[in-house]
């Protein structure tokens, strides 16, 4: 079976949603390439991201190198198809390992009916929100207070969502809408209640609010290997459209 390489502008498109939509505390541009920064909390905000890539790689990769040297951390490249073919071979030549398998997954929005009655959206993340999406998550104190500034930083029209089940809150999520397309981030479910459909219900709230922002297709990224997360947006009408992973140093 031959599978078709990706349409690179929808990379593109998708790539920079996805960066405005989960934003850094500091970022740079070098050689079409954005060099991200958020004080070390998740990789996505701490890596290097390739846009138009206009130099070649071996030049990114001293200047990624040196530039997270400055700042205390270590240099970690996220390698999408937007980055130079030759990239995976120069990293692992210089010592670094591919961790990470992600999938890029889009859909249709169709119509729906009204929202769920047990899913709070607010625009903006509550003290009561983040702390419990950090309990969910299991997030430590110190990566909390960096979620929380990185979450604040978002400016374009972001949806926190929080479903509750007998008045207990269970379920947080979080959708960020930009020209006609809404993106889904931070879906957690706590573990007692989850295989119980509070997942499916709440993303479906959370699409429902892209929809009044005018959106007629959303996009996420999961992790390869959470299987059950990857079957739920398959039934939920996502397709895969791209792969990404990361390359960092033992």
């Amino acid at each position: 079976m031959t599978i078709s390489p990706p349409d690179l502008d929808l990379v593109r498109s998708l790539e920079e949603r996805a960066l405005n939509a989960w934003p850094a505390l500091n970022t740079a541009l070098c050689g079409g390439w954005q060099l991200r920064l958020a004080d070390g909390y998740t990789k996505r905000s701490n890596s290097a991201n390739p846009l138009r890539p206009s130099v070649a790689f071996a030049e990114t990769l001293q200047l990624a190198e040196n530039f997270y040297a400055r700042h205390n951390l270590p240099a970690i490249f996220r390698i999408t198809p937007l980055a130079p073919a030759d990239s995976a071979q120069l990293l692992e030549h210089a010592g670094y390992r591919m961790v990470d398998p992600t999938q890029v997954m889009t859909a249709p929005l169709a119509a729906s009916g009204r929202p769920a009655h047990d899913v709070l959206i607010e625009a903006s993340a509550s003290q009561e929100w983040s702390a419990g999406f950090a309990q969910a998550n299991g997030l430590p104190a110190a990566a909390q207070v960096a979620h929380e500034r990185i979450l604040a930083a978002i400016t374009m029209p972001a949806a926190f969502a929080t479903l509750t089940v007998q008045g207990q809150a269970v379920a947080y999520g979080l959708a960020v809408a930009e020209h006609g397309v809404v993106g889904l981030f931070d879906i957690v479910v706590a573990p007692a209640a989850r295989r119980g459909g509070i997942a499916t219900r709440l993303v479906a709230a959370l699409l429902h609010w892209g929809q009044a922002q005018g959106a007629s297709s959303a996009y996420l990224q999961v992790h390869v290997g959470n299987q059950a997360a990857c079957a739920l947006y398959r039934k939920l009408g996502f397709t895969m459209q791209y792969q990404y992973h990361y390359w960092l140093k033992p």
